[in-house]
């Protein structure tokens, strides 16, 4: 049976115009505008929009954004100054908004027409307001979208440019092309698999000739009439050869688009009814015809988990797939560290679900119910041996069972593949659960401060890693940015770290699926319980579509980090009194003050304070690293001498490679008990490095280093009614006191509750020195182990660390290194074992 492709190019053929090209060489010719290009132009403007305005040929579509976004924005292009755009889209769009010098910022979508939402992009105004220099809204697979409302955002003196890069073939309402005299730029693309096929080229209409004409001279790098730039520009001129294909096309192009108009009308037909509760659903149509590309639906929601082999079984009868766009724009790693992103429900619950099934030129209705037919019965196939099958009753044992798959999760699989034993450990049937899109990020992006591990310790990570594909990631892009921080003397900044460890958690992701092993993601796990053979039984939920499956497991790894609870903050007891007893509701955790726009927040709670005073509790790198942010808030705040109070219960240490360093850099609190045997470094664990050393070193005035008047240092136990009555003038408290563990429920084989240490007050450990997760008298959990923030190892023995050491140990490095090797020789070794018996 003939194969299906999801798309399959039918563009003009060259072979067939040798008389035009030949016309092209004969005239010499060959871009800037020639004649068969600008009579394109008229012919498009002409037979496709009625004459209305103006239309411009560009290379591409990309191109054509970029322009008509950097017109848009005129002098309010820049730092701080966004382009809003829907999360579900094409990444074109947002890459040419920062080729334009915007920022883009990504709101949610509509469920109906899967274009941006009004009420998210209101929500998006009242936030950001005149920051907002042009609005790009995305016209979806080829649809129809209101052009009156982002007219009214023009007339507000927003720019407007409409991304309707599938759209060229599309009609409005009233049957007109879609986008016909539009008072702002719309932007359609002629590529090899868009309804409009050439090689490759973009139009841009408008029904302001003006602003078409303005956005010519942007092709041609500026140049107005003399070859000297007048404004900005670039080369995106569409050559002459390509401009033979697009007039070619232009001939026999309402027949093409009204033919993919039918097969969609015929997929609807077929499909509308499947399962009629929870059946496949379809975009919602604006406008008299849609420009389809390919036939976009979105599974049922008891589906969307088994989405990938739904497209093997149809891969498997000769039908190609795709899923656009899956991942989303807030999915991708690239945008997540330089785009501004709204809460995006919509688009995650249509990236889970979307599935792309073939339309082209060639089809015929009778391809279209073929597809239909072998898409009705995978899933009905499923129904019968997936959904009520082996996972979902949970008979599939998965060696390992790893909970989260951010920065600790992750950590654990490059300790496995610097071992080399990465592919061992999916082979077994390992399993990963995360709660986000993708694996490595975790929380570590939504906070504001740099990191307390080198970029040394990042790019360990992947340097020379047995994995091709990992070592690779030293050249990516993200690992050049990493690269940039190597040898300083403050970290990286978190949110810039998010492209790298997101890129390396996609790669070794690929490596365990490819292994055998499972990844899901926009999932958690609920709770554990251990069946009488010592296998746990995990009850998974995806969240979103909310279905729960069970899976069962040999091994479970915890690596959901730590929390901080501002009940357990306020309960702490300082000089004799709880926290929030002192501070009442001036109390701000840690946690929250170092997140992203903490200090915004705490502008907000003082701006009617001339000299506010700020009262900081804890001893803790996260202490030391809100006093940073504090003194360094861009505009400053406006501190006064000792407006900043640091409480800490145990003398401050930094950390130093060796103790002739100390020395020499005049630092001697330290004895034999606070050197490291292995390594020599003086409070390895416990001293502060980077930023918070180098504040720790000014403060202590170490080396003749001059403190900084705003920050005063106090200890506690010497001078608790000085701390007492600090914290009750302050006009900000930040309890900075560490954090707990977030610990997994977990249930014996009577199906009662473990109690674990983790449970305990204050801030408890959740594993034992062997990684092995503990109950509440101190004994190992069978077969569960934990990693990550708040997990409470303490490296000993062969892991060095100074003897004095007595607090919990939060590190990548370890985490990546002997922590994690830690528990992938104890999990391999039980998996052996459990194959021998």
């Amino acid at each position: 049976m003939d194969r299906l492709p999801l798309i399959a190019p039918r563009p003009p053929r060259l072979s067939d115009l040798s008389d035009a090209l030949r016309a092209i060489e004969d005239r010499g010719i060959y871009s800037n505008g020639g004649p068969v290009v600008r009579g394109f132009e008229a012919d498009l403007r002409d037979r496709v929009f009625g004459g209305a305005g103006d239309c411009l040929a560009v290379g591409n579509a990309t191109l054509g954004l970029m322009l008509a976004i950097r017109q848009a924005a005129g002098p309010r292009a820049g730092r701080g100054m966004f382009a809003l755009m829907p999360g579900f889209t094409f990444a074109a769009t947002a890459h040419a908004a920062e080729w334009a010098g915007l920022t883009p910022l990504i709101c949610d979508v509509d469920p109906g027409d899967w274009s941006a939402a009004e009420a998210a992009e209101a929500a998006a105004f009242a936030r950001y307001g005149d920051r907002i220099a042009v609005v790009v809204p995305y016209a979806t697979f080829g649809a129809s979208i209101d052009l009156d409302r982002y007219a009214g955002y023009a007339r507000l003196g927003t720019g407007v440019v409409i991304d309707a890069a599938a759209s060229l073939g599309a009609l409005d309402a009233q049957g007109r092309a879609f986008g016909t005299g539009a008072p702002f730029a719309i932007v359609y693309s002629m590529h090899a698999t868009k309804v409009f096929a050439t090689a490759e080229g973009g139009v841009v209409h408008s029904g302001d000739a003006a602003l078409i004409e303005r956005l010519r001279q942007m092709t041609n790098f500026g140049f107005a009439g003399a070859r000297s730039a007048e404004g900005p520009g670039i080369n995106a001129k569409l050559p002459e050869v390509l401009g033979t294909l697009a007039a070619e096309k232009l001939k026999a192009f309402e027949a093409v688009a009204e033919h993919r108009a039918m097969l969609d009308r015929r997929y609807r037909e077929q499909l509308g009814g499947f399962a009629s509760d929870n059946g496949f659903e379809f975009q919602v149509q604006q406008g008299r015809r849609q420009a389809v590309q390919c036939q976009s639906i979105l599974l049922p929601r008891a589906f969307a988990g088994h989405r990938r082999g739904i497209m093997a079984a149809l891969d498997a009868q000769g039908i190609g797939t795709g899923c656009y766009f899956s991942p989303h724009l807030g999915e991708q790693p690239w945008f997540r560290a330089n785009a501004v992103i709204e809460p995006l429900p919509v688009c995650d619950d249509l990236s889970a679900r979307i599935l792309s099934l073939p339309i082209t030129d060639a089809m015929m209705p009778a391809d279209v119910d073929r597809v239909c037919a072998a898409l009705m019965e995978a899933c009905a196939r499923l129904g019968r041996d997936g959904l009520e099958g082996l996972e979902r009753r949970g008979t599939f044992v998965h060696s390992t069972l790893i909970v989260g798959g951010g920065p600790a999760g992750t950590a654990l699989l490059t300790a496995a593949s610097k071992q080399g034993r990465l592919a061992d450990l999916a082979a077994g049937g390992m399993a990963i659960v995360e709660r986000d899109a993708v694996l490595g990020r975790g929380s570590i992006g939504s906070y504001a401060i740099t990191s307390d591990s080198t970029a040394e310790t990042f790019l360990t990570a992947v340097k020379d890693n047995v994995h091709e594909a990992v070592a690779a990631l030293e050249d990516h892009v993200s690992g050049q940015e990493i690269a940039l921080h190597k040898g300083g003397r403050i970290g990286v900044p978190l949110y810039r770290a998010t492209a790298f460890i997101e890129a390396t958690g996609a790669q070794l992701g690929r490596i365990v699926i490819d292994h055998g092993g499972h990844v899901a993601t926009r999932s958690e796990v609920v709770e554990a319980r251990r069946e009488a053979d010592g296998i746990w039984a995990a009850r998974v939920r995806n969240l979103t579509t909310g279905q729960e499956r069970v899976m069962r497991a040999a091994s479970i790894v915890i690596a959901t980090g730590g929390y901080q609870s501002r009940d357990d903050i306020a309960a702490e007891v300082i000089a004799g009194s709880p926290l929030g007893a002192l501070a009442g509701n001036r109390l701000v955790t840690g946690d929250d003050f170092l997140s992203l726009g903490g200090v915004d927040r705490l502008r907000v709670r003082t701006a009617d304070m001339r000299a506010p005073r700020i009262a900081i509790v804890g001893g803790s790198t996260s202490a030391m690293a809100a006093a940073a942010l504090l003194l360094k808030a861009a505009p400053a705040l406006p501190l006064g001498a000792g407006a900043v109070t640091l409480h800490h219960r145990r003398p401050l240490r930094p950390f130093y490679h060796s103790a002739e360093a100390a020395w020499d850099d005049g630092f001697t609190d330290f004895g034999p008990d606070d050197v490291c045997p292995g390594t020599g470094f003086v409070y390895r664990l416990a001293g502060f490095r980077l930023e918070a050393r180098e504040l720790v070193l000014r403060m202590l005035s170490i080396g003749g280093r001059a403190p900084d008047p705003r920050l005063a240092l106090r200890m506690i136990p010497q001078d608790e009614a000085g701390t007492r009555a600090a914290i009750e003038q302050a006009d900000v408290v930040i309890g900075a006191l560490g954090y707990r563990p977030r610990a997994l429920p977990l249930f014996d084989e009577q199906g009662r509750r473990i109690a674990l240490m983790a449970d305990a007050p204050g801030r408890p450990r959740l594993v034992d020195q062997h990684c092995r997760v503990i109950d509440a008298a101190g004994r190992p959990v069978p077969g569960v182990y934990g990693i990550g923030l708040a997990s409470g190892h303490v490296p000993d023995g062969k892991l060095g660390g100074e003897s004095s050491f007595s607090g919990k140990a939060n590190g990548l490095w370890l985490w990546q290194n002997d922590i994690g090797q830690m528990i992938v020789d104890q999990v391999l070794d039980s998996n052996a074992a459990r194959r021998v018996a």
